[in-house]
């Protein structure tokens, strides 16, 4: 494996699998703000913040049918066909092993940066 992740040829397709994970992370992170505000809505009495939640509720569901109607025109996300999913999933997990295999830091982290202090004792 070539380790040298600055150069272009061995960038190729990290920007879609950079874009197509954020993607994904907003994905459950809308999922799960319309989870919590749903839990919320039904532990309050208060009739006006019942129905600032379900207005919530509403613009996040929105929200997560825009965003996942962009992941499924990209070709990052099948909800409807498993196999291309699971397929999609493997693509990702292969991915992410890459990366962490990659030598993204120097062995020798001693260096000083612009603002050290050199010690006068030495």
């Amino acid at each position: 494996m070539i380790n040298d992740y600055l150069e272009v040829e061995n960038a190729e397709g990290m920007p879609e699998l950079a874009d197509s994970a954020l993607a994904m992370e907003f994905l459950l992170t809308i999922k799960t703000g319309v989870r919590n505000t749903a839990i919320a809505m039904t532990e309050t009495t208060n009739p006006d913040l019942r129905q600032l939640y379900r207005a919530q509720i509403e613009q996040g569901l929105a929200l997560h049918e825009e965003v996942s109607n962009f992941m499924m025109n990209r070709g990052w996300l099948y909800p409807y066909n498993y196999n291309e999913q699971y397929k999609q999933d493997l693509k990702s997990i292969e991915g992410a092993f890459m990366i962490g295999k990659m030598d993204l830091f120097p062995g020798d982290t001693s260096r000083l940066g612009m603002m050290a202090q050199i010690d006068s004792d030495q």
